[in-house]
């Protein structure tokens, strides 16, 4: 087994320029499904990382009574959007799951990548639009990065993301375990880059982020280490954070593929999810440790924000 790293240069080749003939939108559109009543801080740390990050646009696919409180957390920076038939309808409880999942999925054309499972809620009618909606995007090829409660609806229906290599699924230590259990996998705590590559063939090529002490990173080929120092604090909500960073930069590997920008094509499109997931890793990381530098025990995950711009800068600017 061999953990490798890619080297930053071969990272920034997927990162859009900032160019005045690109139009709103082309540098990364970014739709979170999740956000309940229980769970409305997680969602926002998604969306509100992939703006900071450089996203153009993110947008919160929530329950009805989420809405209101995830649009208040930054007013004017999230377009907020609800599982019913209008996004001004805030009082028809009789939708059907398959009304919910077909007005969700007219919404694709505005998303590059679906971020799935922040504080999306064990809740039955959730977990069924939402297999509903990854069954969708299946059909039309939209990356997705899988989180949270998303990973516990993969954990007991692992077949809707089987063999699908636009999805990165991006489990703590305990989700990993579970996920292990779910494809057979005896876990051993002393060989974790073996078990990441494992489960990641298990399900087909499903790039898998095994998230801890460092991070691992596998499509069941290579297996990537992001040991980059990160804060000593571990607050809840940082997974959100990087589930936006990880899905900005799928987004732009999108643009990349589509040539919104004149490159070299040197980038496999195959080789995009490993990339965007390491970038992701390591940016949270930096941010985390910017964070906890300065503010030590009482850090808590919205002081990492603020590190997003100047982290990615220092990491990542030419």
């Amino acid at each position: 087994m061999t953990l490798t790293k890619p080297t930053f240069d071969v990272i920034r080749r997927l990162i859009p320029p900032l160019s005045p003939d690109f139009h709103k939108g082309q540098a990364g559109r970014v739709c979170v499904i999740g956000g309940s009543d229980d769970y409305t801080g997680a969602p926002y740390f998604s969306a509100i990382s992939a703006l900071k990050l450089g996203a153009d646009m993110a947008h919160v696919v929530c329950q009805p009574t989420a809405a209101i409180a995830i649009k208040n957390y930054s007013p004017g920076t999230l377009y907020i959007l609800v599982f019913c038939k209008s996004r001004h309808d805030f009082k028809n409880p009789d939708l059907t799951s398959e009304e919910i999942i077909d007005n969700v999925s007219s919404l694709f054309k505005r998303a590059h990548v679906l971020t799935i499972g922040p504080g999306l809620s064990r809740d039955k009618m959730m977990l069924e639009c939402t297999k509903g909606i990854i069954l969708k995007a299946k059909e039309e090829h939209i990356p997705m990065v899988i989180d949270a409660d998303g990973l516990f609806l993969i954990q007991n229906n692992p077949d809707i993301i089987k063999d699908y290599s636009e999805a990165i699924l991006t489990p703590n230590v305990n989700e990993f375990k579970r996920l292990c259990e779910t494809m057979r996998i005896e876990f051993e705590d002393d060989c974790k880059g073996e078990l990441a590559q494992k489960l990641s063939q298990a399900f087909g090529g499903v790039t898998i982020v095994q998230k801890g002490k460092n991070d691992l990173i596998s499509n069941g080929n290579s297996i990537f280490l992001v040991d980059h120092k990160s804060g000593l604090k571990r607050c809840g909500g940082q997974g959100d954070i990087l589930t936006g960073l990880i899905s900005t930069f799928v987004a732009w590997g999108v643009a990349y593929k589509k040539n919104i920008w004149q490159h070299d094509n040197s980038i496999s499109p195959t080789d995009i999810p490993m990339l965007a997931s390491f970038a992701g890793c390591t940016i949270n990381r930096e941010c985390s440790w910017a964070a906890f530098s300065k503010l030590g025990r009482s850090v808590q995950t919205s002081d990492m924000i603020p590190e997003i711009g100047p982290s990615f800068q220092r990491l990542f600017e030419r």
